[in-house]
């Protein structure tokens, strides 16, 4: 790259030699995330990676892509951009899990109104964390320079995972049966939704100064802080799961919180019944509603609550999951049961 310049693209807002010193930096991020499937060193023009599928007799791809919505605001406003790859990955793996799958690699893309190569590697090494979390080789991505459709500290991230899983181990929720309980596994926090409401809530766009201060309700945390926590990845913990334990639906409680993410895991004719009291909410969400005056069944229809997924097994089983789920630093704890039912979702 040493004889590609130009001068005249520069003059227009986009310095590529900008772009190689970025991912000269983010080689050092990237490499932590290799595996046995990674054939090739970043830099080409596509990823090369070998399928892992000896012992499958069907193996099968699941992909997924997703973003951190307007959370890149919140990094954006604190000048912290080494954990919201985190988010990105996140958002992409933990809803491949849902079908059983192993996550193989993942690739981000950044649009950005001026590429400053550190914070674009601080960006990348979030993503790289992210990635050895979830035992994903990170083998490629793209960063785009903007100038004039992006303000220049603005940037955008999105990212796309592959996973791979034996087709007669993909999750069936038709399997699923009334007197199945519904397990919990803990949130981070908000995650990587909701946070447009967050934003008018606490007035961040035009009051970003109160974000800063100390407050007692998240145990001395600042606002900004509390709502900056990444996504938790939950990959190895349920891969681990799926190893010992008869899982027959999983649920990644994302955008639209707890009505519109457990159905997706139950089958027409039964439906999930969760108790309330039993969800352990964290104080970020009692502060988001009683700050906005949102009423509860908007809190649950768009935030996780503190409930990161759900995940339904036998009731014979559920020490057994439990038991395992701790084991791997989860917190595991029952909310609920399917009963019959075509409402989806009730919570009582």
């Amino acid at each position: 790259m040493k004889n590609s310049r130009s001068e005249s693209y520069a003059a227009a807002g986009v310095d590529i030699t900008a772009g190689y010193r970025a991912v000269e930096l983010m080689k050092k991020h990237i490499a932590r995330t290799k595996n046995e499937g990674c054939l090739d060193d970043v830099g080409g023009f596509g990823g090369c990676f070998g399928l892992p599928i000896a012992g499958m007799e069907e193996p099968v791809l699941v992909s997924g892509t997703d973003g951190c919505g307007t959370k890149v605001k919140m990094a954006i406003l604190m000048d912290k951009h080494d954990t919201i790859g985190i988010d990105a990955v996140a958002m992409c793996v933990n809803d491949i899990i849902c079908c059983g799958a192993k996550p193989l690699f993942f690739l981000d893309y950044i649009a950005c109104g001026k590429n400053i190569p550190e914070k674009i590697a601080d960006i990348v090494g979030g993503v790289a964390e992210g990635c050895v979390q979830s035992g994903a080789a990170l083998i490629g991505g793209e960063t785009a320079e903007h100038p004039g459709m992006m303000p220049v500290e603005e940037y955008d991230l999105a990212g796309f995972a592959v996973g791979i899983v034996d087709k007669k181990k993909i999750l069936d929720n038709t399997r699923m049966a009334e007197g199945d309980v519904i397990i919990a596994l803990a949130s981070s926090g908000v995650h990587s939704n909701g946070f447009s409401l967050c934003r008018k809530v606490f007035d961040i766009d035009h009051n970003p100064d109160s974000l800063y201060v100390p407050n007692e309700a998240l145990g001395g945390k600042s606002i900004a802080e509390t709502l900056l926590t990444p996504t938790r990845i939950y990959v190895k913990s349920v891969l681990a799961l799926l190893e010992k334990v008869d899982v027959k639906g999983i649920s990644h409680i994302t955008g639209g919180g707890f009505y519109e993410n457990i159905p997706r895991s139950i089958p027409k004719g039964l439906m999930a019944k969760v108790n309330k009291s039993a969800v352990k909410v964290l104080p970020i969400f009692d502060l988001i509603a009683k700050t906005g005056g949102v009423p509860e069944r908007d809190m649950y229809n768009t935030y996780n609550m503190g409930v990161g997924m759900s995940i339904v097994v036998p009731a014979a089983e559920v020490e057994k999951a439990l038991e395992i789920l701790t084991a791997c630093g989860e917190d595991a704890y029952v909310i609920g049961e399917i009963v019959s039912g075509d409402e989806g979702v009730v919570l009582e």
